[in-house]
């Protein structure tokens, strides 16, 4: 064997043991020793890395969480009972986390609204968007349900008319929908909102309905009915509900031409009811 290749051999063979132990002296040398307490807590938090605490995963959460940065409700899909168990461990004093659900803004899907194009390209919404998507409303619902498949926790799907459906009893309100819809049409809301506009149209009353049968047409009937001045207010062509002022109630809903505004709509909606009803229309 060739005295050259050997002597190379051996040569790399010693540098990579010179560097291994280094590496080895390095890391014992420069190791940072886990707090014992961010191990707890990640064994109480859901560990799903959603953001929905507005941090880069659960592991900083928890780093935050033991130098007090972030509260112990934070942790959004982690609810009332993994906000407990985090005072508890942390020896704090319990607090209030409210869960707050993800609302889908627009009912114009394929029966209610009208095409205006035929759409060939990427089936996505951001790229839908970008292109115009097929509907004559360019505020609407694109339906490509990028937001179902940004949902890490099975609590969206696609409904048989082209929309996105939010399974009340299963979002656990990450907000990663809102993030994926390009046009803004779904919002995080407390459970105690119940009276939505399902429309988020800036158009004009003649031409909103133009282009989809259950738009916002600013008739101000909603504005009228509600109990409380100011509860509901028209603002660039479409209703505005005011939830610090409008009673949680149907009595604004009474006389919507177009019944884009509804009330309790979301809470009927279950996994469970979803799924059944599609079993149903199978049979």
């Amino acid at each position: 064997m060739d005295a050259t290749f050997i002597i190379s051999v051996a040569a790399m063979g010693g540098l990579g043991i010179i560097f291994a132990f280094f590496l080895v002296l390095a890391d014992k040398k420069l190791r940072v020793e886990e707090d014992p307490v961010v191990e707890k807590i990640l064994d109480v938090l859901p560990m799903t890395n959603c953001g929905a605490c507005g941090r880069g995963g659960c592991h900083v959460f928890a780093e935050m969480l033991v130098t007090k940065q972030v509260t112990v409700n934070a942790c959004v899909p982690g609810g009332q009972e993994v906000s407990d168990k985090l005072a508890e461990l942390l020896g704090v004093e319990k607090v209030d986390a409210q869960r707050p659900i993800a609302v889908v803004l627009c009912r114009g899907g394929n029966v209610e609204a009208q095409k205006s194009a035929i759409y060939r390209g990427e089936k996505s919404c951001i790229a839908a968007d970008l292109l115009g998507g097929d509907k004559s409303c360019v505020y609407g619902c694109l339906g490509y349900g990028d937001c179902v498949q940004a949902c890490k926790f099975d609590a969206m799907a696609m409904n048989d008319n082209g929309l996105p459906v939010v399974f009340y009893d299963k979002c656990v309100g990450c907000a990663a929908c809102v993030e994926a819809c390009p046009r803004d049409l779904i919002e995080m809301h407390p459970p105690e909102h119940k009276l939505f506009v399902y429309c988020k149209s800036l158009d004009k009353g003649a031409v909103a309905k133009k282009a989809c049968k259950v738009a916002c047409i600013a008739c101000k009937l909603c504005e009228k009915d509600c109990e409380v001045t100011g509860g509901i207010t028209i603002e660039d062509n479409l209703a505005i509900v005011n939830y610090e002022l409008c009673p949680q109630d149907d009595v604004p809903t009474k006389r919507c031409p177009t019944k884009c505004i509804l009330y309790g709509e979301d809470e009927k909606m279950t996994r469970d009811s979803f799924y059944s009803s599609r079993l149903k229309k199978a049979v």
